[in-house]
C-alpha cells in the first residue's frame, strides 16, 4: 500500500494535484482512494461530482471521500468523552466546562488519520491519496500521534495504578472505568501503529505543492523543515501554475513571468536534492476527469505519480552533549570546503563555492547562534551553540535606600 499526502499553503492547488494523482493511479490499474481532510472540502468540486464521508466509486478503480471528523467523533468517541467529562467535573467546575475540557488534545486529528488508515486496510486499496488542509493545520495533524500517545500514556498509567489499589474494595463498580482504560490502551496501540505507517518511507510520501512566489515558497520550506523533525519522508515538490511562454504577452504577464523565473531559480536551489515537478497555469478551470488527466500528464509525464521519487533524509537535527545542536543537510556534488553561513532570525543563508541555499530553521535552532559549518561525505554539518542563560535582573532598591 502507498499513502501520499499533499500539503501546502491554501490556494496553491493541492486539491487538483491530489485529484489528478489519484485519477492517473486508477487509470494505471491500481485501486485508489482519494480523501480530503480539509474542513473546507473542495475535492467534490474538483471532480464535479457530489461526495460524502463514505468512499464513493467515481471512476474505474477510483474512490473518493470527504472525511467528516465531527461525525466520526460523535459516532466513535462519545463513550470516552463522557468518561473524561466525569473525571474532570467536580466542585467549582460546571458540566458545560467539564464537557469542553474532556476532549483529548488533537482527538479530531487522530480520528481523521485513523479513519484513513482504517479505510486503506479494510477496503484493500493499493493507494491512498490525501488532499490535506493548509500547511499549519496539516503539520498539527501529523504531530498529533506523538502528542496523543504522550497524553494517553500518562492518563492510563495513573488511572491503572489507582484502579489496582481500589479493585479489592470496589468490585464491579470499576468495570466501566476499566473498560474505558482498555479502550484507551487499544487506541494508543492503534495510534502507535499509525505513527509507524506514516513515517515508513516505503509506504508514505509527503509532497509540498507551491507556486513560484516568495510567501508560498517560504511556507513550503517551513513545512519540509517540520516534516524532517518528525521523520516524515518527503519525496518531491510540485510547482503549480507556472505561466506559459507567449509571443504577444503584455507588460503585466512579462513582469509576472520575471517574478516566477526568479523564484523558480530559488526553488531549484533551496529544495535540492528533492525532485521538482512542474505544472502549467491553464487558461481553463481544472475541473472534471479530462482536465485532471491533462494535469497529471503535464506534471508527471509518463511516470507513475505514486512512485517513490526520493529516498533519504533532507535534514537531521542532533542534540549534542553540551546542550547545543547539530544540523545535518545532504549537499551532494558540492566539493568546495569554503562554507559561509549567515543567519537572520529563522533564516539561514548558506554559500559553498557556487552552491547557494536559503532555508528556514526549526524553532529549536532559530533562537541559537550558529558556530560554523563543515562538509563531511556529502553532508553539511552546522553546529548551533547552547542557549545563553538570561542575565540576572538588577536588584531594585527599596524606597529611601
Amino acid at each position: 500500500m502507498r499513502i501520499i499526502l499533499y500539503l501546502g499553503k491554501g490556494g496553491v492547488g493541492k486539491t487538483t494535484v491530489a485529484a489528478a494523482t489519484a485519477l492517473r493511479s486508477a487509470q494505471l490499474g491500481y485501486k485508489t482512494l482519494v480523501a480530503s481532510t480539509d474542513i473546507a472540502h473542495s475535492l467534490a468540486d474538483s471532480f464535479d461530482i457530489p461526495l460524502t464521508a463514505v468512499p464513493k466509486e467515481i471512476a474505474p478503480n477510483l474512490w473518493a471521500q470527504e472525511i467528516s471528523v465531527v461525525a466520526d467523533i460523535h459516532n466513535y468517541w462519545g463513550t470516552l468523552q463522557t468518561f473524561m467529562s466525569g473525571m474532570i467535573s467536580g466542585p467549582g467546575v460546571s458540566n458545560v466546562v467539564a464537557d469542553e475540557l474532556s476532549a483529548f488534545p488533537g482527538m479530531d486529528e487522530i480520528v481523521s488519520l485513523l479513519h484513513i488508515n482504517k479505510q486503506a486496510k479494510e477496503e484493500n486499496f493499493d493507494r491512498v491519496i490525501i488532499d490535506a488542509a493548509p500547511t499549519g493545520e496539516t503539520i498539527r495533524l501529523l504531530t498529533m500521534p506523538d502528542t496523543f500517545r504522550w497524553y494517553a500514556g500518562h492518563l492510563t498509567r495513573s488511572e491503572t495504578s489507582m484502579m489496582k489499589m481500589l479493585k479489592p474494595f470496589a468490585g464491579r463498580m470499576l468495570k466501566g472505568p476499566l473498560e474505558i482504560i482498555n479502550a484507551l490502551d487499544n487506541l494508543d496501540a492503534a495510534t502507535g501503529e499509525l505513527r509507524a505507517t506514516l513515517s515508513d518511507p516505503e509506504i508514505s510520501s509527503y509532497r509540498v505543492v507551491l507556486q513560484p512566489e516568495k510567501m508560498v515558497m517560504r511556507e513550503a520550506e517551513r513545512a519540509i523543515s517540520y516534516l524532517g523533525l518528525f521523520n516524515y519522508p518527503v519525496d518531491s515538490v510540485i510547482v503549480n501554475r507556472i505561466l506559459p511562454n507567449a509571443a504577444d504577452e503584455g507588460e503585466f504577464y512579462r513582469k509576472r513571468r520575471e517574478i516566477q523565473a526568479k523564484y523558480m531559480h530559488m526553488i531549484e536551489d533551496n529544495f535540492r536534492p528533492l525532485p521538482i515537478w512542474r505544472a502549467p497555469y491553464y487558461a481553463e478551470e481544472v475541473v472534471g476527469v479530462d482536465a485532471l488527466s491533462r494535469l497529471a500528464f503535464d506534471c508527471f509525464g509518463n511516470e507513475d505519480p505514486c512512485n517513490i521519487f526520493y529516498h533519504g533524509i533532507l535534514q537531521e537535527v542532533i542534540e549534542l552533549e553540551d546542550g547545543g545542536y547539530r544540523l545535518r543537510l545532504p549537499v551532494p556534488f558540492v566539493a568546495s570546503s569554503d562554507v559561509r553561513l549567515r543567519k537572520r532570525g529563522d533564516e539561514m543563508f548558506i554559500t559553498i563555492g557556487n552552491f547557494k541555499r536559503e532555508m528556514i530553521l526549526p524553532t529549536v535552532l532559530a533562537k541559537r547562534r550558529a558556530s560554523g559549518g563543515t562538509l563531511r561525505d556529502g553532508m553539511l554539518e552546522i553546529d548551533f551553540l547552547p542557549l545563553e542563560p538570561d542575565p540576572e535582573p538588577e536588584p531594585v532598591a527599596a524606597p529611601g535606600e
